[in-house]
């Protein structure tokens, strides 16, 4: 089994935090490219779409009051809470770039996963902690927590972000 990390819609969004923050207008197209990236699909439903993801994204970059429904709502206010300490943000981002995942699979005790390959999804989601979708482990990059005193300690769930996967793959290799 061979585990895939895939951060590019993290690194987007770190743009984008970073960027509107710094009250720099973020261009339409961007919000739109970051809202149909296929790691986003993964968590749209009924209730949460593209089009979610894309008001959200403009509202806050416009400085305009935003509504919707609870998993839009907690988007936005996620977004926000990004944009209130980029140092935190940044805190959560290091850790996951530099995440082992070759050492999590030499971790995992699985002999007969029905996946060859494994991609691990970080999406700035909502309501959800994760999800399993095909040979895919979407995890809502707003649980990652950073230890304030211990660098590299990161937690999700109270889980040290390493176990925290393991359980998650042992459950998508075996769901």
């Amino acid at each position: 089994m061979r585990l895939i990390k895939n951060m590019d819609i993290i690194e987007g969004m770190d743009y984008y935090w970073q960027a509107t923050s710094e009250k720099e207008k973020v261009g339409e197209q961007y919000i739109v490219n970051m809202a149909e990236m296929d790691g986003m699909k993964l968590i749209y439903d009924d209730e949460f779409t593209s089009e979610s993801v894309r008001k959200v994204l403009s509202a806050i970059s416009n400085r305009e009051m935003m509504t919707g429904n609870k998993k839009t709502m907690r988007f936005w206010n996620n977004n926000m809470w990004m944009l209130e300490d980029l140092e935190y943000t940044k805190m959560m981002i290091a850790p996951l770039k530099t995440l082992n995942i070759d050492a999590i699979a030499k971790k995992l005790d699985i002999t007969n996963c029905k996946y060859e390959d494994i991609e691990i999804i970080f999406v700035p989601g909502h309501l959800d902690e994760y999800y399993l979708v095909d040979n895919k482990l979407i995890i809502n990059f707003f649980r990652v927590k950073p230890d304030l005193y211990e660098d590299d300690k990161v937690t999700i769930d109270d889980k040290l972000i390493q176990d925290y996967i393991c359980e998650k793959l042992i459950e998508l290799c075996n769901g």
